[in-house]
């Protein structure tokens, strides 16, 4: 098992980050009832993490009895059916789903499949709270349709089902969905918090960590609490024992991305843009999300740029990271920001070297 797995903390009471969030929680389902929930913030941050410690609270450790069923669901879209394929994480008493990964189909999902599972109450006996909890991630990916489907679900099977929604940014979440929710900002935790978690983990462990390559894993993640521990293992299994000066192992889509940018600024022609297009392929078929792509490729490409253009160079990254948003195919925006990255970059040299 990985140590991000094996060390998360199971209930409220043990988290070790966001412990003001978890006690706040705690108080919440103590009254005998709970909200619909909206848990949002940065990747790596502990948002799962607090909601499957906080479905152990209300329902103990029945909670973490879990099936995963990958199977078809037929809905009735006006005259003809459509033919649904979603992944749950399912126990007695939650279901755990991503309703987004059925595509523009998905307010199928939502006005069928989460209707569905909503009518379904439990039995009000001992150990269940009479209501089902069903789990929703990348609520912020959902269309807008699907959003105000979800918002007639929340309001008319309120008293049969709660929802718990996930997602990274609050502001893609339309306003009659956020405003029945409790909203519960989870932020990334901070360089002296992680470097906490990561020599707890190596005392679990029984491994010596030195404070220096602590903190370097810390700053490396990008305070991201589940890349740190993934981080951790990676040194762990690249060399031990550990030493102060020893190197922070870096996933090979980063070193890909790190290649990607040199390319861009060796040469700017059609030829090389071909070839960054099918690179940028081979990020997105390995399942690195678009948004990731676009931020870490940024990254690079301002550390080789003069100060008078990374200006420029950021508003274009923040213009198609919208236009990204808006649309369908990522691939379109992420290789329209490298053409027009590679345009101001020849006109720079030009004008600076003749």
């Amino acid at each position: 098992m990985l140590w991000v797995d094996k060390y998360r903390p199971r209930t409220l009471d043990k988290v070790m980050v966001h412990k003001e969030e978890a006690t706040n929680l705690k108080n919440l389902i103590a009254q005998g009832d709970c909200p619909h929930l909206l848990f949002y913030g940065p990747s790596g941050a502990g948002k799962k993490t607090l909601i499957m410690a906080l479905l152990r609270e209300m329902f103990g450790s029945s909670a973490e009895k879990v099936k995963v069923e990958n199977k078809p669901w037929k809905v009735e879209a006006g005259t003809r059916k459509i033919e649904v394929e979603l992944t749950t994480v399912s126990s007695n008493h939650h279901v755990e789903l991503n309703p987004s990964d059925a595509g523009f189909q998905d307010r199928y999902v939502v006005q069928e499949i989460i209707k569905d599972m909503a009518k379904n109450r439990p039995l009000d006996v001992a150990g269940n709270r009479g209501f089902k909890v069903l789990v929703l991630n990348e609520v912020d990916k959902l269309s807008k349709e699907a959003q105000h489907s979800l918002r007639r679900t929340m309001e008319k099977y309120s008293a049969a089902c709660r929802l718990l929604l996930c997602c990274n940014s609050a502001s893609k979440v339309i306003e009659a969905v956020r405003s029945r929710c409790v909203n519960i900002r989870i932020n990334s935790p901070s360089r002296d918090d992680i470097v906490d978690v990561l020599m707890f983990v190596a005392k679990k462990e029984n491994l010596i960590l030195p404070p220096e390559l602590a903190g370097r894993i810390a700053h490396h993640s990008n305070r991201n609490l589940r890349r740190s521990i993934l981080c951790l293992e990676a040194c762990k299994a690249k060399q031990y024992p550990f030493t102060a000066d020893q190197e922070v192992q870096t996933t090979d889509w980063e070193q890909f991305i790190v290649g990607l940018a040199n390319d861009i600024v060796t040469e700017q022609s059609p030829k090389k843009l071909f070839q960054v297009r099918e690179k940028l392929y081979e990020l997105l078929v390995n399942c690195i999300p678009p948004e990731v792509i676009l931020k870490r490729l940024l990254d690079e490409l301002m550390k080789k740029l003069d100060s008078e253009l990374k200006h420029e160079v950021c508003h274009w990254a923040a213009f198609y990271e919208h236009r990204m948003q808006q649309g369908q195919k990522a691939i379109f925006h992420l290789e329209a920001f490298v053409a027009k990255f590679m345009s101001i970059y020849k006109k720079f040299l030009i004008n600076t070297f003749g």
